[in-house]
């Protein structure tokens, strides 16, 4: 991410919510904001899916809903239980906040400075009003632990947490994760971490992975880690998770559309963590 500029992956992401409400059918995740936030004018940049198969756009876009639908439901179960409290680590252009309709659910978006202050423009912009149940905490992972930024909110540590964690570990490295995870963990029983990560792939998987890592390095936010899913689960045990569960792209997205998936969906997995 160049300094003084938003996330150009952060911007990808929200494309690929806001195409998939317009061009899949059945639609996996629902999102009233996605065109709005991003613009109607901006759906048609190629941005780094510019020169890809087609077939390869519309697998990760689903990809994107399916992970964004999954931590939807997560959300909503774990407030079923009593969860007051919902981060959203590296948010981006993350809808969840907007779409809450709880008045008592307070959500707390942490990401870089600068992607913040470009959200908050893209909001103005749209106008869309920020909800008063939503706090952005600027947070630069590499420099900044996520225990500090929420210091300087009213976060309450002693009340069960929801996270999510789309989309961020590949750009951070192991000791970034592990501080991290560990301040997770640490929240307490009842509380839950929804988070992807890049698992190892081989054959043309591991071609088109390659490609799509050198596109998000020239853009300034290269990858950084990748685990398979014995290696993620020893980590996520070791800072103090007592389930974790890890579904392959294939197998979520399967979920939703009722059907198995044989296309191949990348190196995607999704895991879900909760804290005994």
């Amino acid at each position: 991410m160049e300094t003084g500029q938003p996330s150009r992956t952060a911007m990808a992401v929200a494309r690929a919510r806001a195409q998939h409400q317009l061009a899949d059918e059945p639609r996996v995740f629902t999102d009233p904001f996605a065109v709005r936030i991003v613009g109607e004018a901006a759906l048609g940049e190629g941005g780094f899916d510019r020169g890809l198969d087609p077939d390869l756009v519309r697998r990760r876009r689903l990809w994107i809903a399916a992970r964004s639908r999954f931590a939807d439901d997560t959300v909503t179960e774990a407030v079923a239980s009593g969860c007051r409290q919902v981060v959203v680590l590296g948010a981006g252009l993350d809808t969840s906040a907007l779409r809450n309709t709880h008045p008592d659910v307070r959500f707390f978006e942490v990401d870089h400075p600068d992607t913040q202050r470009w959200k908050q423009h893209r909001l103005a912009d749209a106008g869309i009003a920020v909800p008063p149940t939503l706090t952005f905490v600027p947070v630069d992972f590499e420099s900044t632990t996520l225990a500090e930024g929420l210091a300087g909110v009213d976060f309450d540590r002693t009340h069960p947490t929801a996270f999510l964690m789309l989309g961020v570990a590949m750009y951070l490295t192991l000791p970034s994760l592990t501080a991290t995870w560990r301040f997770i963990a640490e929240q307490g029983g009842g509380s839950v971490l929804v988070m992807d990560y890049l698992h190892p792939v081989a054959g043309a998987s591991a071609a088109s992975l390659e490609e799509r890592a050198k596109r998000v390095a020239a853009a300034g936010e290269p990858w950084l880690s990748s685990f398979t899913a014995d290696e993620l689960r020893g980590e996520l045990s070791g800072t103090g998770f007592s389930t974790v569960e890890d579904r392959s792209a294939a197998e979520v997205l399967g979920r939703y559309l009722g059907r198995t998936v044989t296309d191949s969906l990348g190196s995607g997995h999704l895991v879900r963590a909760a804290v005994a």
